[in-house]
């Protein structure tokens, strides 16, 4: 088994967080106060899961090197699940969703096996996708970009207090419209249905946007390797355009639709590249990301799914072991 050297997250968890505020923003500016809600409940819920694992294993409350300094925050991966959880989470899904899938990444997806480092799948979408096969209606309703409510009425919806979305103001996504689709062309469903925008996912096309470019922040701060993400764009890219049939009503949609929707980004820069329940050589990484890429798409176009991208990153994961088999680390390749 490939054995992969210990190093110090803190510096990278630091920059994960700031490369998440460009998505941040481009979801707060395209759906409101939603996703700022599910971080206030999503982080003290990872933060509280961290500590009682830590306290139930007599281990320190505080690690000796603690992200930021604050003990609380331990190493960070917490911090950073809990972060981007909340960001792939539809905006108003109510609190005890996101809670349950914070506990469940916590609890199942990393203290289960061992705490940081040890786990074998992705923990943020692992309680994601546990949380989708129990509840698939609250992941499926998104709010329409820029008809979201203020922060009164954004509350309510998240503690569930003020009654259910009012109609018209959630919607599936494009790439469920798009799969549920039998009658109008891809040109029609562009033109005239309110979920699809210029070239993309309405508002999902600037989101994917935002988290390109926080990417882009952390290949040039090298906290990532190119390998995960360019695999996993290129994967996508390549299996949409042999099934693209243009703008037929039976067309799957064109690769740039696929690139732009759904959490391709999210996925691609910030899923695909977590160290742990990825491949250890840079091959591996690129088949690692390959397959991430060529699974979304059957997902998203034959799978009982609209998007597919959680499930794609913990197939993969469970392929780890056998790509680090057949494509092993260098010894002169860094970590």
């Amino acid at each position: 088994m490939t054995t992969r050297p210990a190093f110090d997250p803190r510096p990278s968890m630091q920059l994960v967080l700031v490369a998440c505020l460009p998505g941040l923003l481009a979801l707060f500016w395209q759906y409101g106060w939603g996703s700022v809600l599910q971080l206030l409940v999503a982080l003290p819920v990872a933060l509280a899961c961290d500590a009682l694992v830590r306290r139930l294993r007599q281990q320190p409350a505080a690690p000796e090197s603690s992200l930021l300094n604050q003990p609380l925050l331990g190493e960070g991966s917490a911090l950073v699940s809990a972060v981007l959880l909340a960001l792939a989470l539809p905006p108003y899904s109510p609190w005890w969703l996101t809670a349950s899938a914070c506990a469940f990444a916590l609890l199942l997806g990393k203290a289960l096996f061992g705490g940081f480092g040890q786990n074998p799948l992705n923990p943020a979408m692992l309680g994601y996708a546990l949380v989708l096969v129990a509840f698939p209606a609250h992941l499926n309703q998104w709010p329409t970009p820029g008809q979201h409510p203020g922060l009164g009425e954004s509350l309510q919806q998240v503690l569930g207090v003020g009654g259910g979305l009012v109609d018209g103001w959630s919607q599936a996504t494009a790439l469920d419209h798009l799969k549920h689709n039998n009658r109008l062309t891809i040109d029609e469903l562009f033109a005239g249905h309110v979920a699809f925008g210029s070239f993309g996912g309405r508002g999902a096309e600037w989101v994917n946007l935002a988290f390109l470019l926080g990417g882009l922040f952390l290949l040039q701060r090298k906290v990532i390797r190119w390998h995960a993400p360019v695999g996993l764009l290129a994967g996508l890219f390549v299996i949409s355009l042999l099934c693209w049939n243009g703008s037929g009503s039976d067309s799957n949609g064109s690769p740039i639709f696929h690139l732009f929707s759904g959490a391709t980004m999210l996925g691609a820069f910030f899923i695909a590249t977590e160290p742990v329940s990825g491949a250890a050589s840079e091959r591996g990484r690129l088949l690692f990301g390959v397959g991430v890429g060529l699974l979304v798409y059957v997902i998203r176009t034959w799978g009982g799914y609209a998007d597919g991208m959680a499930f794609a990153i913990l197939l993969m994961n469970l392929l780890v072991p056998a790509i680090d088999r057949y494509a092993p680390r260098n010894a002169e390749a860094q970590p």
